[in-house]
């Protein structure tokens, strides 16, 4: 019951963990413009995603740029774009194969094929957690690299937005569901399925235990046979009792 409880709380870390990733992805605010020396007093806020790039004026007007061309952005952002769609497939994955693992469910098969996808999922889950920490420490990396950098003027320099702090929670919340149904799973349990599994006794000892059976059934009957009187023994009456 514990382990089941423990599945279903796992589940519902991954659910959050692939929400989160795909709101990480689509988000627009993996870095912010930062309000140092002349910036603080400007009426531009700049915020920049895996996707578009999006302005906000002081008078309430908000337009994006969506980002069209893939060769001209830097590694760091191609390669943040790649492995947060992964991740988000694999969680998908994981999310499907846990679906069919889940002790409290009835599809899925016995037991043993229930064990089986568990651990599948868990590993779904950790490896998308890892394509999400990955993009999102190699950006936070970059941006703090660029805001460190003097040669940068103040208005080119830019923090790490909320959807870089989404994907570190997202990919957390992977890590922990995926673990616990690696190890929910990991340990194998006697149960009626696999007892099914056993082989049979050996052929040759059955029938030497059946013989032996038969002659004692038999051994059993001679004696019986042979402890009745001969009075009891006469099945009818001969002539000579007639005469």
């Amino acid at each position: 019951m514990a382990s089941t409880g423990m599945q279903i709380f796992a589940f519902v870390l991954a659910l959050l963990g692939i929400m989160g990733a795909m709101m990480a992805t689509l988000l627009p605010n993996w870095k912010v413009s930062a309000d140092v020396g002349s910036n603080i007093i400007t009426a531009i806020s700049q915020m920049q995603g895996l996707w578009m790039d999006c302005t906000w004026y002081s008078t309430g007007m908000f337009s994006c740029t969506l980002k069209y061309s893939v060769l001209s952005l830097p590694a760091y952002l191609q390669t943040a774009r790649t492995t947060m769609v992964l991740s988000c497939v694999m969680a998908a994955m994981g999310l499907c194969l846990a679906s069919l693992g889940l002790k409290c469910t009835r599809w899925g098969g016995g037991r043993r094929a229930k064990r089986h996808a568990a651990i599948a999922s868990g590993g779904c889950f950790i490896a998308a957690g890892f394509l999400c920490l990955v993009p999102a420490s190699w950006f936070t990396k970059e941006v703090i690299t660029n805001f460190l950098d003097r040669s940068v003027h103040e208005s080119n320099k830019f923090e790490p937005g909320g959807a870089v702090y989404v994907a570190f929670l997202s990919a957390g919340f992977l890590f922990v569901g995926g673990s616990i149904f690696c190890v929910s799973c990991s340990g194998k349990r006697p149960g009626h399925q696999d007892m099914i599994l056993l082989p049979p006794p050996d052929k040759l000892l059955l029938q030497q235990q059946q013989h032996l059976l038969q002659q004692q059934q038999q051994d059993q009957l001679q004696h019986q046979y042979c402890s009745l009187s001969p009075l009891d023994n006469k099945t009818g009456y001969s002539l000579q009792d007639y005469v």
